[in-house]
């Protein structure tokens, strides 16, 4: 797409940013089917609106530049299309009795959407982990993302199934799945999730609350309901954030010490912990010695 290069800056920011958005991205997410539908279990309160976690104005501070005029997807990520999307996901920062415990995964969802969507770089303004929800799909795409082995999930002509939306969505065996379960048509209108905000953040959403055998959801491992198997525990694939990463993307990040990538997703989770006020962040945040599920 067509560049203007006004400053250092944003020179500056544009490299870093194409490069951190290239390597983003549900990777990984395609490894395994998706499950058309998600678990609830556990406590169950009344459903407090995830508002009362993130406000308004918490969401200004953890986003300080997805508006900026050098952020492709300003104005598209805001704070209503959050809530509302948040409000079809019941368990979502509502499952368990410690509100630490809730807390602590709306961090580590954010800090993970952040990496997947963000433009800065180590001296960025503001610091690294100002710019997330800075893109709202892939940057330049390596192909359009079509397995034509899915006999499952066919591709529709001409459509691309790059990746989208804060988690990145990319796959049409990752768009169909989620389109039949958030009632959208995945893989006739992919561009769906970059041009909605409300269906970007429930498909966000959805892959965090959807269990992917053999790989928990990230949900259910911010949770403490993640029970190893004897392959997780020969492959160290503890509970905690980094786990999480494995899920999302770890066979390009996971079993590999001094990964930039999952590095970035930690602090993204530290620095959000702490605006969220969340008083423990857990075990094992970083997966370096955590083998890849695939």
């Amino acid at each position: 797409m067509a560049r203007l290069l006004l400053s250092p800056v944003l020179l500056a920011f544009s490299l870093a940013a194409a490069s951190l958005i290239s390597n983003a991205g549900v990777a990984e997410a395609a490894a395994w089917p998706w499950h058309s539908h998600w678990r609830w279990h556990g406590w169950r309160g009344r459903h407090d609106c995830i508002s009362s976690i993130v406000s308004e104005e918490d969401y200004a501070s953890l986003f300080l530049h997805k508006d900026d005029a050098a952020c492709p997807a300003r104005g598209f990520y805001n704070y209503s299309s959050f809530v509302s999307a948040a409000e079809s996901f019941p368990e979502f920062g509502n499952t368990g009795r410690k509100k630490d415990t809730r807390r602590r995964e709306v961090a580590a969802f954010l800090a993970q959407i952040s990496h997947e969507t963000t433009g800065g770089w180590a001296t960025a303004p503001d610091g690294p982990y100002a710019w997330g929800l800075c893109f709202k799909e892939e940057l330049k795409p390596a192909s359009n993302y079509c397995d034509a082995t899915n006999t499952e999930w066919k591709c529709d002509p001409g459509k691309s199934y790059h990746g989208r939306g804060p988690m990145q969505l990319s796959w049409n065996y990752n768009y169909g799945p989620a389109g039949k379960a958030l009632g959208f048509n995945g893989l006739g209108n992919p561009e769906i999730v970059a041009s909605d905000p409300v269906v970007a953040f429930k498909a966000a959403l959805w892959f965090w609350m959807t269990p992917q055998p053999p790989k928990p959801s990230c949900h259910d491992v911010m949770l403490g309901r993640y029970v190893p198997t004897e392959a997780d525990k020969a492959a160290n694939r503890t509970a905690g954030f980094g786990l999480t990463t494995n899920i999302i993307n770890g066979g390009l990040e996971c079993n590999r010490p001094g990964n930039a990538q999952e590095e970035d997703r930690v602090g993204y989770y530290k620095h959000y912990g702490d605006i969220l006020g969340v008083r423990d962040l857990g075990p094992n945040l970083d997966c370096a010695s955590q083998q890849p599920y695939s």
